[in-house]
């Protein structure tokens, strides 16, 4: 059997990662881990080589989809205006066939999987799709004008040229990308990357079937099992075992994982849904292994990868598309409030600055996307020598601390709005749960121990607003009951994320922040 050295798949990524300065940002992410729960060394250096995030085949195909129409349209456009004389035929009568070739071409590669990762990486592969895709889509073309009886309104030339042009444009992009797309998938980046939950015989069978799928794109990562006796040995199948099930969602959090595979039988019910119990928390897919089960469920229970199934537990809450679709609408909705707010946010620093001795901005650790730990930016509202980074102490009504102009900005959550700039770091989204203070407490207890699951508020990015501020759960955390309802309206809008409910959301804060009475 295969033995696989996952240090060594990873290397090259880990390479990368110090390149970009991604080994900075994970080794201060890990000594903050390492306060929580001890990792092995071996745990922890294949973390570290997983660090750099994946590149999702969907965003890829997707991607690669829009920008060869583009091309096809901007090659046909490009020799019409070069070539047709201004004035003999109008702009409309060109637009037509440009586009719908573009279209018709995108759909055929699409039929000849000329979008899967798989063809992607070979050079004569993608010549040979790319090729008949374009011919068939220009035959098409061909054969409608001829039976339309307007192929004579067009030039010869310019369908020629077009034809080749295009051609040989998309063919040289892709012969680009394979050497991309190669150089990717070398360093796992265009995999989804797997780790087996349970060990022992399960496991082993699990792998196997898995590797001998002709286009399996799960990569397996490690073993974590709670079992240290015969039934789960350190070494299945050639993967390490890494660890306890507790360190894997630790594991988890400091490496780029996809996927948790739950190689368990269903039988061992109680078991599963321990771990469930603590895995549901991590923004990663959750599937449960269903390749040795007899008990079967309909078709569409299931998902595979090749011909090996396995059951949805958790789907990760946004991923792919949505993941992109919520960063556009970010960066455009911050864009427009810096620019609405500039005026506003001059105003507070001036006063600020005038009113007391200290900076203008505040910065304080909170929990961010998986747990790490950012630098939340404010507008300072206390005095700087009564500052509270560590939130150890909440703010109470008339708090001595609290300036006369903190106090009216903090009111009206004015002193939130630098954090628009954490929006531009990619360190907040405008819309999600409201980050935390690494330390925030309620009467002794630490907000992780009052709420069970109140880590899987973090499946997300945090927002500068949310669900449960809307809803009036803002200001002083004095009691067990208003973390609770925080984190549930969390939990409601991780579960009914849609770009129209963070509109909703996004357009609601306003009315909503003149309901002050809990802001002080």
């Amino acid at each position: 059997m295969r033995t696989v050295d996952p240090k060594e798949v990873y290397r090259s990524a880990a390479k990368a990662a110090a390149k970009t300065g991604e080994a900075k940002s994970f080794e201060t992410f890990v000594s903050h881990a390492r306060k929580n729960v001890v990792l092995s060394e071996e745990a922890m250096e294949i973390a570290g080589y997983l660090h750099e995030r994946p590149i999702s085949a969907r965003v890829l195909a997707g991607s690669l989809r829009l920008f060869e129409f583009l091309l096809i349209v901007m090659v046909g456009t490009g020799i019409w205006l070069g070539y047709v004389p201004s004035g003999e035929m109008p702009w409309h009568h060109y637009a037509i066939p440009i586009l719908s070739g573009a279209a018709i071409t995108v759909v055929l590669t699409q039929v000849a999987e000329g979008y899967q990762v798989a063809s992607m990486r070979t050079v004569f592969s993608q010549v040979g799709r790319i090729y008949a895709a374009w011919s068939a889509a220009f035959a098409f073309l061909a054969l409608v004008a001829f039976f339309l009886k307007v192929s004579d309104d067009y030039s010869r030339v310019w369908f020629a040229a077009w034809y080749m042009g295009g051609l040989t444009l998309t063919i040289a992009c892709r012969i680009v990308l394979s050497h991309f797309v190669r150089g990717w998938t070398q360093d796992g980046r265009l995999q989804r990357r797997a780790v087996i939950v349970g060990g022992g015989k399960t496991a082993e069978e699990l792998i196997v079937s898995l590797e001998a799928q002709p286009h399996n794109d799960v990569r397996i990562c490690g073993i974590f099992d709670d079992r240290s006796d015969d039934r789960s040995p350190d070494i299945v199948a050639g993967y390490p075992k890494l660890g306890t099930v507790d360190q894997l969602v630790e594991f988890a959090r400091v490496a780029s994982i996809d996927m948790l595979i739950v190689a368990l039988p269903l039988t061992a019910e109680s078991r599963v849904l321990q771990m469930l119990k603590k895995l549901w928390v991590l923004p990663v897919d959750i599937r449960l292994s269903a390749h040795t089960n007899k008990l079967r469920f309909r078709p569409r229970s299931y998902t595979y990868v090749g011909a090996v199934p396995f059951l949805d537990i958790f789907d990760r809450p946004l991923a792919d598309w949505d993941r992109i679709m919520k960063r556009c609408f970010d960066l455009f909705f911050t864009a427009v409030a810096l620019i609405v707010f500039a005026p506003l946010m001059i105003a507070t620093a001036a006063a600020i600055k005038l009113e007391s001795k200290g900076p203008v901005f505040f910065r304080q650790k909170r929990y961010g996307f998986n747990n790490e730990v950012i630098d939340v930016i404010k507008f300072r509202s206390m005095f700087a020598d009564q500052a509270d980074p560590d939130a150890k102490n909440v703010v109470t009504k008339n708090d001595a601390r609290v300036t006369r102009v903190g106090r009216f900005i903090r009111k009206y959550s004015i002193d939130e709005l630098p954090q628009l700039f954490n929006v531009l770091r990619g360190e907040l989204s405008l819309v999600g749960p409201r980050p935390h203070a690494v330390n925030a407490q309620t009467k002794d207890r630490l907000w992780d121990q009052v709420v069970d699951g109140y880590f899987a508020r973090h499946r997300v990015m945090p927002g500068v607003t949310g669900w449960a501020q809307i809803n009036g759960w803002r200001g002083e955390v004095d009691t067990p009951e208003k973390i609770k309802q925080r984190v549930d309206h969390d939990l409601y809008y991780i579960e009914n994320w849609s770009v129209m409910f963070d509109l909703y959301i996004l357009f609601m804060t306003p009315i909503r922040l003149l309901k002050t009475e809990n802001a002080y």
